[in-house]
């Protein structure tokens, strides 16, 4: 039986696991922390074939740089001396044009589409319950030039073979019976669907510790065994009081730790330009008019999903490293957005300790890291989704286990590769 650890508890990881110990493998899953603290746990929950155009794209620097000047903007870098930074930068400046766009629609269609497949066949085995619904998604937005740049990704979309319908403000009011919306138009993606994140999170780690699978949490990774171009061994410490040092054999190591992945490929001589971009969001329960389909509030760049009785908003983009810190502006922005485009909602500002907050691995070029390193023999990398590694999660863990078993891929990966950037 091969021996398999994966550093790393978000959905990447766990779905990582879920078809490894489904072709009989030994796994073991290494976290840092809890499996509540991960980027997943919070996620929108938002599964979304429709985003087809990367976050590197024409026009975003500029759009950034306007961000940067409001504290309660959606888009913040914090400031600070750093190669890396720069680095990642000066590569998403690099990716920023229209040529990147059009090479990198077909591949993110392609793992969305095999994201969406997997995650349909999940639901209808009922080995797992994430809530899934397939309600589709809307991109709300309150002026001409917003209209104009979805008129054009609607074109994109439909193009690409995923449907996009334009909606008039009427057609919007007619999706949502309970809730007034105020809006000038939106695109509507019906092919989209949404789950509960934390609910995913949790029913998996279950599901994964009845089929054997080893699950160790607050466990910091500090060394690597090698043997020549192979991982042998993993060194971990545990962080949750006592401090003992533990050793991990293995015979294959996933790296998928999010936006803490290039700390780990730095102790096996890789640089991997890669940043975290902080997200914050927060729930209301028990809302007795619920919003039906789950938005994006453009201007804002907010989002707003229903999970049963409850809602959860969410939003922003930080690119602050690894910094964990919550920034009440942010979310204030978010809370703003919310009520210029559901104006009877009275969702007012939440305490500090009810926001949940969580970092996106971003690539400089808005494509996930999927794929072998070729310095070592057994290293897999799974990270880099930026916004959709709750979305991707069911394809990369797929994808994952064809690499390390040896099959052909459900999909062609090489722009994925780990290491095209050198």
């Amino acid at each position: 039986m091969t021996s398999i650890t994966i550093i790393g508890g978000g959905v990447s990881g766990l779905f990582s696991a879920y078809y490894l110990q489904k072709a009989g493998c030994q796994v073991t899953i290494i976290e840092q922390g809890t499996f509540e603290d991960g980027c997943s746990f919070g996620n929108a929950g938002m599964i979304v074939p429709s985003h087809i155009v990367p976050l590197a794209q024409p026009g975003m620097i500029a759009k950034g740089l306007q961000w940067m000047l409001k504290s309660t903007s959606p888009f913040y870098v914090k400031p600070r001396l750093s190669w890396d930074l720069m680095r990642w930068g000066m590569l998403f400046w690099k990716h920023s044009t229209e040529q990147h766009v059009q090479r990198s629609i077909p591949v993110l269609r392609d793992i969305s589409l095999l994201s969406k497949k997997l995650f349909q066949d999940l639901a209808a085995s009922q080995e797992i319950d994430f809530g899934w619904h397939e309600r589709g998604l809307l991109m709300l937005y309150k002026n001409a030039d917003t209209e104009h740049e979805m008129a054009e990704e609607a074109h994109l979309a439909n193009g690409a073979g995923i449907v996009a319908d334009i909606l008039t403000a009427q057609q919007v009011q007619d999706l949502e019976p309970q809730v007034r919306v105020d809006v000038k138009g939106a695109v509507y993606y019906p092919g989209d669907a949404h789950i509960t994140p934390n609910l995913l999170v949790k029913n998996l780690v279950s599901y994964l510790k009845k089929r054997g699978v080893w699950i160790h949490e607050n466990q910091e990774v500090i060394a690597f065994e090698k043997q020549g171009n192979k991982i042998m061994a993993v060194q971990t410490k545990n962080t949750s009081g006592e401090r003992s040092i533990f050793k991990t054999e293995t015979a294959e190591l996933v790296i998928a730790a999010g936006a803490w992945s290039p700390v780990l490929t730095e102790k096996l001589g890789i640089s991997l330009p890669l940043q975290g971009g902080k997200g914050y969001s927060f729930m209301v329960k028990n809302i007795a008019q619920n919003i039906q389909v789950p938005a994006i509030m453009l201007e804002a760049r907010a989002t707003a999903t229903p999970m049963g009785t409850d809602l959860r908003f969410a939003g922003t983009l930080e690119v602050a490293g690894t910094d964990m810190t919550i920034n009440m502006n942010r979310v204030r922005g978010i809370v703003q957005g919310i009520n210029r485009y559901y104006p009877d909602m009275e969702v007012a500002l939440p305490e500090k300790e009810k926001v949940w907050r969580g970092l996106r691995p971003c690539s400089p070029d808005g494509l996930p890291y999927i794929g072998r390193v070729k310095s070592f023999e057994n290293v897999t990398l799974a990270t880099g989704h930026g916004m959709m590694g709750v979305s991707l999660g069911p394809a990369t863990g797929k994808l994952v286990a064809e690499l390390i078993l040896g099959a052909k891929t459900s999909m062609d990966i090489q722009d994925f590769n780990p290491l095209r950037f050198g």
